[in-house]
């Protein structure tokens, strides 16, 4: 059985290389997905913004309605 050296050290670079650029893409990545993402996305906006969603509000309106009311609104978003 002939071991070519040269054939199998050219495969271990490659592998080598791949693994290393994998790594570094992947902090990379990580990086930028971090730096997008906002600090705290359900903090009340700045200035003349409105938040468009109040969990609290949302949370009375639903127990406040009647079944068929509920029932109206859940074939409306089709959920």
């Amino acid at each position: 059985m002939i071991v070519h050296l040269r054939k199998w050290l050219e495969r271990l670079k490659f592998l080598l290389l791949f693994l290393l650029l994998t790594y570094l893409f992947s902090h990379v990545f990580q990086a930028l997905s971090a730096w997008m993402e906002p600090n705290d996305p359900y903090r009340k906006p700045n200035g003349h913004a409105v938040k468009a969603f109040q969990e609290q509000e949302a949370q009375h309106a639903v127990e406040d309605m009647t079944v068929m009311e509920r029932l109206r609104l859940f074939y409306w978003y089709g959920e």
